[in-house]
C-alpha cells in the first residue's frame, strides 16, 4: 500500500476571511500539498461567532487563482442550498478550475446555524438522511447525464430539468460523501458516490468500514476501486518533542485520548508513521485539519517535514 496523499482541511467557521483564505490557498499550492478542503458552516456550534467566509465564493476564487491543487467542501449541506443550485455552482466552479473540484455533500447537522438563519434541519436524522438521499438522486442525474431530469419525491420535485452548459469534465465533478455510519451513510456511498470520506476514525476502524464498503459496492455491482477512500481527521504537529508537549499542554489534551479518536499526533517521524498506517488500512488521501489559520510558518514546517 502506498503512502496516502496529504491534503489540508480548514474549518471555515473559525475565523476565515478573505485575507486569511488567500494566504492559506497560496501556501497550500506552493508547499506541495495535494489539496485544500474546507467546511461549510455559517457559525460555530457555540458562541462566540467568528468570521465565516462563504463557501462557494471562496472556492470560485481558489479555482481561478491556483493551477494544481484539488479542493472542495467537506461537506456542503443540502439543508443550506437546493440541489439544483449546488449542481449549477459545482459544475461552474469545476470548469473554472480545469476539473479539480470534489463535490462533498452532506445532510446537515448543526442545529444552531439552521435555527439562526431559518434553514429547516428537519426533526431527526432519519428525515435528514431521507432528504439527503433525494438530493443525491437529482444531483447525480443532473451532473452525470444530459437527459432532462424528472423526479417526484417528498422533498424535491423536478420536471424536465437540465443542467446547461454541460460540465466540461464528463460526468461533472466527483461526488464525495463523508461519514462513518454503516446503516445509511455507507450504503449511500456505494450507490451514489465517487469518494468516501471517513471522519475521525482510527486505522483499524477505517479498515473495518473499508471492507464493509467493498461488500456494499459489490452488491451494487460496482467494482471496489470505483470509489476513492479518504479520511478527514485532526492534527497536532510538533517540530520537536518539546514543541509537541507544549501544544498538548496548551490544549489541555492527552495524546492517547486524541489518537484514540483517530487524530494524527506527533513529531515529523511520528506523523509519517501514522499516515503510513492509515495507508495500510486503505486510506488513499488524508485531509488533516489545520486550525491555526494564521500559522503559515507552522504549515510550512509541517510540509517540509512530512511531504
Amino acid at each position: 500500500m502506498t503512502k496516502p496523499e496529504i491534503a489540508i482541511m480548514i474549518e471555515g467557521q473559525m475565523g476565515l476571511n478573505w485575507p486569511r483564505w488567500k494566504r492559506i490557498v497560496r501556501a497550500v499550492e506552493d508547499l506541495g500539498f495535494v489539496g485544500l478542503y474546507r467546511s461549510d458552516h455559517f457559525v460555530n456550534p457555540d458562541p462566540p461567532d467568528q468570521d465565516s467566509l462563504e463557501l462557494w465564493m471562496s472556492l470560485a476564487w481558489l479555482a481561478d487563482h491556483t493551477e494544481r491543487i484539488a479542493f472542495g467542501p467537506l461537506v456542503t449541506p443540502v439543508s443550506f442550498r437546493h440541489p439544483a443550485m449546488t449542481a449549477r455552482m459545482a459544475s461552474a466552479v469545476d470548469d473554472l478550475s480545469g476539473g479539480r473540484l470534489t463535490l462533498g455533500v452532506g445532510a446537515g447537522w448543526q442545529e444552531r446555524e439552521h435555527h439562526n438563519y431559518s434553514y429547516d434541519l428537519l426533526k431527526g436524522s432519519g428525515e435528514r438522511f431521507d432528504r439527503f438521499e433525494e438530493a443525491l438522486h437529482v444531483l447525480t442525474r443532473l451532473l452525470r447525464s444530459g437527459e432532462p431530469v424528472t423526479f417526484e419525491g417528498e422533498y424535491y420535485r423536478f420536471y424536465d430539468a437540465v443542467l446547461l452548459p454541460r460540465p466540461a469534465r464528463p460526468g461533472g465533478p466527483p461526488i464525495l460523501i463523508g461519514g462513518n455510519g454503516p446503516e445509511r451513510t455507507l450504503p449511500m456511498v456505494a450507490r451514489f458516490a465517487d469518494e468516501w470520506n471517513a471522519v475521525f476514525v482510527t486505522a483499524p476502524r477505517f479498515a473495518e468500514l473499508n471492507a464493509l464498503l467493498d461488500d456494499l459496492l459489490r452488491a451494487e455491482e460496482r467494482p471496489p476501486d470505483s470509489v476513492r477512500r479518504s479520511l478527514m481527521t485532526g492534527l497536532v504537529f510538533g517540530r520537536t518533542d518539546g514543541d509537541l508537549r507544549q501544544k498538548l499542554s496548551d490544549a489541555g489534551a492527552v495524546r492517547d485520548d486524541l489518537t484514540g479518536r483517530g487524530m494524527v499526533v506527533g513529531t515529523p517521524s511520528e506523523v509519517v508513521d501514522q499516515v503510513e498506517r492509515l495507508g495500510e488500512a486503505g486510506v488513499q488521501r488524508v485531509m488533516l485539519q489545520w486550525l491555526a489559520l494564521d500559522d503559515l510558518d507552522g504549515l510550512e514546517a509541517f510540509a517540509h517535514a512530512v511531504l
